[in-house]
């Protein structure tokens, strides 16, 4: 396994970040154990998980990640070795069930006191290594979207009271290191700038959206996180699991998010993206390397990226997209994802 410092801090995070959104939906506990105790052993120091977790989101399911993981660490007394992140949600997710719902769903104090309460009494611990904002309050575009609409009747908790609210967390021991997820790059400058004029936590990290087929990171935030030290933790690295060529040629696997939730997930399948994903799937045929390797590998060595959060519904997928720590893509082969990237930038967005 390989390590990179998170942000500015001096924790050592692994490049492979086990990503965990299905357990407590597709895969049971007995699952999420069995993936734990795998990626720990090939090196794996770093979990991300969320209060709303598992995905899609539902009233029945809310903290059933969060409450597998704690229930982990109970069992194995592993917390001191992983690094853990998780995330408050916010109003923009609609999410009618947790804490007052609704448009009361926001970053203040009471909410954050709630939220962090809540994740550490299902996560078993009494500390979190990386909070992160899930979404802003802000309407930005996410999930899908790629135009800023501009609302002048929009509102939100000022961003130095969220930070004011964040310090105290940080104070009282409940987390040590802040980060941001499905932010633009004015948020994460305006929180860098805040952080530094009024002595306020620094965000870390950005965990946004990447992959072969999505790369709009490299256009908005690029710049940003390597200048601001503020590293990407990317999440869908196989859009959704497309990259790994499963769902070509019309094919519904059974138990798939594709397949089950068609909808829910259906910013990762386009037209443009199957033609996208066809070339990336043969060009790995063609290197010997299996799709969801060759996928998780480019995302990995790309010069802003902190760790890549990986997620599997089954052992063996788990163990190819770990694989991809092993892997060096050559100029030559960059050259080649280069070319089909230029053909059409981003058909799944």
């Amino acid at each position: 396994m390989k390590y990179r410092k998170l942000g500015t801090t001096d924790l050592d995070v692994s490049v492979i970040c086990l990503g965990t959104m299905t357990w407590g939906e597709q895969n049971n506990q007995d699952d999420g154990f069995e993936q734990m105790d795998y990626a720990f052993e090939r090196g794996i120091n770093f979990f991300d998980t969320a209060e709303v977790y598992s995905i899609p989101t539902r009233a029945e399911t809310y903290g059933k990640t969060e409450e597998i993981i704690g229930n982990w660490f109970a069992q194995n007394n592993k917390r001191k070795d992983v690094i853990l992140a998780t995330k408050i949600c916010a109003k923009s997710e609609g999410n009618s069930w947790i804490r007052d719902g609704g448009p009361n769903l926001i970053f203040d104090k009471k909410n954050i006191n709630a939220a962090i309460d809540g994740s550490l009494k299902r996560l078993k611990t009494d500390y979190i290594d990386l909070y992160q904002l899930h979404a802003p309050e802000r309407k930005v575009p996410k999930f899908g979207k790629l135009d800023f609409e501009y609302d002048p009747e929009d509102s939100w908790v000022e961003l130095e009271e969220v930070l004011s609210c964040l310090q105290d967390l940080v104070k009282q021991g409940k987390v040590r290191h802040i980060g941001v997820s499905n932010e633009t790059p004015w948020g994460v400058m305006k929180y860098m700038k805040l952080s530094e004029e009024k002595n306020l936590p620094r965000m870390m990290s950005i965990q946004n959206v990447y992959s072969l087929v999505n790369r709009i990171f490299d256009i908005h935030n690029s710049e940003v996180s390597i200048r601001e030290n503020c590293g990407l933790l990317a999440y869908s690295p196989l859009a959704g699991g497309r990259l790994s060529g499963k769902y070509l040629g019309g094919k519904n696997p059974p138990n798939t998010r594709f397949t089950l939730w068609a909808s829910r997930f259906d910013r990762h399948n386009t037209m443009r993206g199957e033609i996208a994903i066809e070339k990336y799937v043969n060009l790995a045929h063609k290197l010997g390397i299996a799709p969801s390797t060759f996928a998780n590998a480019f995302v990995n060595d790309r010069p802003f990226v902190t760790s890549n959060i990986i997620g599997a519904t089954k052992m063996d997928q788990l163990k190819e997209n770990i694989d991809s720590i092993d892997i060096t893509l050559t100029d030559d082969i960059l050259q080649e994802i280069e070319d089909i990237h230029l053909y059409d930038p981003n058909p799944c967005v």
